[in-house]
Protein backbone atom coordinates (compact mmCIF):
# COMPACT_ATOMS: atom_id res chain seq x y z
CA UNK A 1 0.00 0.00 0.00
CA UNK A 2 2.77 2.36 0.81
CA UNK A 3 4.71 1.70 -2.07
CA UNK A 4 1.50 2.26 -4.19
CA UNK A 5 1.51 5.53 -2.75
CA UNK A 6 5.04 6.23 -3.18
CA UNK A 7 4.42 5.63 -6.94
CA UNK A 8 1.53 7.29 -7.17
CA UNK A 9 2.73 10.29 -5.57
CA UNK A 10 6.08 10.18 -7.79
CA UNK A 11 3.81 9.88 -10.97
CA UNK A 12 1.82 12.95 -9.81
CA UNK A 13 4.78 14.98 -9.09
CA UNK A 14 6.64 14.04 -12.27
CA UNK A 15 3.41 15.27 -14.15
CA UNK A 16 3.28 18.71 -12.46
CA UNK A 17 6.80 19.14 -13.73
CA UNK A 18 6.12 17.93 -17.19
CA UNK A 19 3.28 20.65 -17.61
CA UNK A 20 5.25 23.65 -16.19
CA UNK A 21 7.57 22.64 -19.40
CA UNK A 22 4.85 23.04 -21.41
CA UNK A 23 4.33 26.98 -20.40
CA UNK A 24 5.81 29.56 -22.55
CA UNK A 25 9.38 30.63 -21.22
CA UNK A 26 8.09 34.28 -20.77
CA UNK A 27 5.27 33.11 -18.06
CA UNK A 28 7.90 30.19 -16.15
CA UNK A 29 8.48 33.26 -13.88
CA UNK A 30 5.58 33.87 -12.15
CA UNK A 31 3.03 30.87 -12.85
CA UNK A 32 2.86 27.92 -11.15
CA UNK A 33 1.20 24.76 -11.38
CA UNK A 34 -0.05 22.53 -8.88
CA UNK A 35 -2.51 19.81 -7.99
CA UNK A 36 -5.67 21.36 -6.06
CA UNK A 37 -6.42 20.26 -2.74
CA UNK A 38 -10.07 21.20 -2.65
CA UNK A 39 -12.75 19.34 -1.85
CA UNK A 40 -14.94 18.10 -5.52
CA UNK A 41 -12.45 20.44 -6.98
CA UNK A 42 -12.95 21.56 -11.03
CA UNK A 43 -10.89 19.96 -13.41
CA UNK A 44 -8.51 22.49 -14.33
CA UNK A 45 -8.56 26.46 -13.21
CA UNK A 46 -6.59 29.40 -12.83
CA UNK A 47 -6.60 31.46 -9.80
CA UNK A 48 -4.51 34.72 -8.96
CA UNK A 49 -2.92 34.25 -5.38
CA UNK A 50 -0.81 37.48 -5.28
CA UNK A 51 0.44 40.43 -6.99
CA UNK A 52 1.95 38.88 -10.36
CA UNK A 53 1.30 35.79 -9.42
CA UNK A 54 -0.89 33.14 -10.78
CA UNK A 55 -1.34 29.53 -10.16
CA UNK A 56 -2.89 26.78 -12.50
CA UNK A 57 -4.56 24.26 -10.41
CA UNK A 58 -5.06 20.32 -11.23
CA UNK A 59 -7.47 17.62 -10.20
CA UNK A 60 -4.50 14.81 -10.76
CA UNK A 61 -7.11 11.90 -9.96
CA UNK A 62 -9.28 13.68 -13.26
CA UNK A 63 -6.77 14.46 -14.58
CA UNK A 64 -4.80 10.97 -15.17
CA UNK A 65 -8.13 9.56 -17.07
CA UNK A 66 -7.07 12.06 -20.11
CA UNK A 67 -4.93 10.75 -22.51
CA UNK A 68 -1.85 13.25 -22.92
CA UNK A 69 -2.86 15.16 -26.01
CA UNK A 70 -6.51 15.85 -24.42
CA UNK A 71 -4.10 17.19 -21.22
CA UNK A 72 -2.34 19.16 -22.96
CA UNK A 73 -4.44 21.31 -25.02
CA UNK A 74 -6.85 21.99 -22.07
CA UNK A 75 -4.06 22.52 -19.68
CA UNK A 76 -2.55 25.69 -23.19
CA UNK A 77 -6.63 26.22 -22.65
CA UNK A 78 -5.73 27.38 -19.03
CA UNK A 79 -2.39 29.08 -20.09
CA UNK A 80 -4.07 31.27 -22.92
CA UNK A 81 -6.50 32.68 -20.21
CA UNK A 82 -3.87 34.04 -18.24
CA UNK A 83 -2.26 35.25 -21.43
CA UNK A 84 -5.49 37.05 -22.23
CA UNK A 85 -6.25 38.25 -18.51
CA UNK A 86 -9.14 36.32 -17.92
CA UNK A 87 -8.81 34.78 -14.62
CA UNK A 88 -11.00 35.13 -12.08
CA UNK A 89 -9.55 38.13 -9.46
CA UNK A 90 -9.85 38.69 -6.12
CA UNK A 91 -13.44 39.55 -5.66
CA UNK A 92 -13.65 42.95 -4.16
CA UNK A 93 -17.16 44.20 -5.90
CA UNK A 94 -19.01 42.49 -3.25
CA UNK A 95 -17.63 43.24 -0.18
CA UNK A 96 -17.61 46.98 -2.28
CA UNK A 97 -21.75 46.39 -2.72
CA UNK A 98 -22.08 45.50 0.46
CA UNK A 99 -20.50 48.50 2.06
CA UNK A 100 -22.15 51.14 -0.35
CA UNK A 101 -25.61 49.14 0.90
CA UNK A 102 -24.51 49.54 4.37
CA UNK A 103 -23.68 53.29 4.13
CA UNK A 104 -26.95 53.62 2.13
CA UNK A 105 -29.02 52.50 5.08
CA UNK A 106 -26.90 54.76 7.69
CA UNK A 107 -27.10 57.73 5.50
CA UNK A 108 -31.12 57.52 4.96
CA UNK A 109 -31.22 57.29 9.01
CA UNK A 110 -28.95 60.20 9.38
CA UNK A 111 -30.56 62.21 6.29
CA UNK A 112 -26.76 63.12 4.64
CA UNK A 113 -27.36 63.65 1.12
CA UNK A 114 -23.78 63.79 -0.29
CA UNK A 115 -22.55 60.52 1.83
CA UNK A 116 -26.15 58.68 0.62
CA UNK A 117 -25.33 59.76 -3.41
CA UNK A 118 -21.63 58.17 -2.37
CA UNK A 119 -23.07 54.89 -1.23
CA UNK A 120 -25.15 54.89 -3.70
CA UNK A 121 -22.31 55.42 -6.49
CA UNK A 122 -20.35 52.84 -4.89
CA UNK A 123 -23.21 50.42 -4.86
CA UNK A 124 -23.89 51.36 -8.82
CA UNK A 125 -20.16 50.84 -9.50
CA UNK A 126 -19.85 47.14 -7.56
CA UNK A 127 -22.92 46.00 -9.05
CA UNK A 128 -22.12 47.06 -12.75
CA UNK A 129 -18.64 44.89 -12.05
CA UNK A 130 -20.42 41.81 -10.59
CA UNK A 131 -23.02 41.90 -13.81
CA UNK A 132 -20.00 41.87 -16.08
CA UNK A 133 -17.83 39.62 -14.32
CA UNK A 134 -21.26 37.08 -14.51
CA UNK A 135 -22.41 37.86 -17.47
CA UNK A 136 -22.92 34.43 -19.75
CA UNK A 137 -22.02 35.85 -23.26
CA UNK A 138 -18.93 37.24 -22.01
CA UNK A 139 -17.30 34.49 -19.93
CA UNK A 140 -18.28 32.07 -23.37
CA UNK A 141 -16.58 34.20 -25.59
CA UNK A 142 -13.42 34.97 -23.28
CA UNK A 143 -13.28 30.47 -23.48
CA UNK A 144 -13.98 30.50 -26.89
CA UNK A 145 -10.63 33.21 -26.94
CA UNK A 146 -8.57 31.33 -24.86
CA UNK A 147 -9.32 27.74 -27.10
CA UNK A 148 -8.10 29.45 -30.12
CA UNK A 149 -5.25 30.63 -28.22
CA UNK A 150 -4.45 27.44 -26.84
CA UNK A 151 -3.92 25.97 -30.69
CA UNK A 152 -2.10 28.52 -31.65
CA UNK A 153 0.23 27.40 -28.37
CA UNK A 154 0.38 24.01 -29.87
CA UNK A 155 1.61 24.95 -32.65
CA UNK A 156 4.12 26.71 -30.99
CA UNK A 157 5.03 23.83 -29.06
CA UNK A 158 5.08 21.20 -32.52
CA UNK A 159 2.06 20.43 -32.88
CA UNK A 160 0.54 20.34 -37.17
CA UNK A 161 -2.65 22.82 -36.66
CA UNK A 162 -5.04 19.31 -37.92
CA UNK A 163 -3.85 17.56 -34.54
CA UNK A 164 -4.37 20.72 -32.41
CA UNK A 165 -7.93 20.63 -33.62
CA UNK A 166 -8.44 16.91 -32.93
CA UNK A 167 -6.98 16.86 -29.72
CA UNK A 168 -8.63 19.88 -27.76
CA UNK A 169 -11.87 18.61 -29.60
CA UNK A 170 -11.07 15.03 -28.30
CA UNK A 171 -10.90 16.58 -24.84
CA UNK A 172 -14.00 18.94 -24.76
CA UNK A 173 -15.86 15.66 -25.98
CA UNK A 174 -14.48 13.74 -23.53
CA UNK A 175 -15.73 16.79 -20.94
CA UNK A 176 -19.01 16.61 -22.69
CA UNK A 177 -19.72 13.13 -21.86
CA UNK A 178 -18.52 12.75 -18.03
CA UNK A 179 -19.64 16.20 -16.71
CA UNK A 180 -22.86 15.86 -14.76
CA UNK A 181 -23.40 19.51 -14.34
CA UNK A 182 -25.71 20.81 -17.12
CA UNK A 183 -25.07 24.60 -17.23
CA UNK A 184 -20.92 23.21 -17.00
CA UNK A 185 -21.63 21.02 -20.11
CA UNK A 186 -23.69 23.43 -22.34
CA UNK A 187 -20.37 25.24 -22.05
CA UNK A 188 -18.27 22.71 -23.33
CA UNK A 189 -20.81 22.02 -26.19
CA UNK A 190 -20.50 25.59 -27.30
CA UNK A 191 -16.74 25.20 -26.96
CA UNK A 192 -17.14 22.10 -29.07
CA UNK A 193 -19.05 23.45 -32.02
CA UNK A 194 -16.90 26.78 -32.24
CA UNK A 195 -13.54 24.88 -32.24
CA UNK A 196 -15.54 22.55 -34.93
CA UNK A 197 -16.16 25.92 -36.69
CA UNK A 198 -12.91 27.38 -36.39
CA UNK A 199 -11.62 24.09 -37.56
CA UNK A 200 -13.24 23.83 -41.12
CA UNK A 201 -12.16 27.52 -41.89
CA UNK A 202 -8.68 26.66 -41.05
CA UNK A 203 -9.34 23.44 -43.03
CA UNK A 204 -10.80 25.60 -46.18
CA UNK A 205 -7.67 28.20 -45.66
CA UNK A 206 -5.42 25.85 -46.12
CA UNK A 207 -7.31 24.18 -49.01
CA UNK A 208 -7.19 27.32 -51.13
CA UNK A 209 -3.47 27.88 -50.39
CA UNK A 210 -2.79 24.90 -51.69
CA UNK A 211 -4.87 25.60 -54.89
CA UNK A 212 -3.18 29.20 -55.10
CA UNK A 213 0.05 27.25 -55.44
CA UNK A 214 -0.71 25.44 -58.26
Amino acid sequence: MTSYATSSAKAEMSELRRLKSLLPPELQSWVTVEGTTEVNPSLIRCEEIGKDQVEIQIDLVKWDALAMDQRNLLFWHEVARVQNDTIPKDGWEMAALAIGLGGAVGELWVQDGLLLVLAMALCGVSGWRLYQKNNGDKQVKELLDADEKAIALATRFGYSLPNAYKSLGSALKTLVENTPSKRQRSRYEARLSALKRSANKAKAKSRDGDSGEL
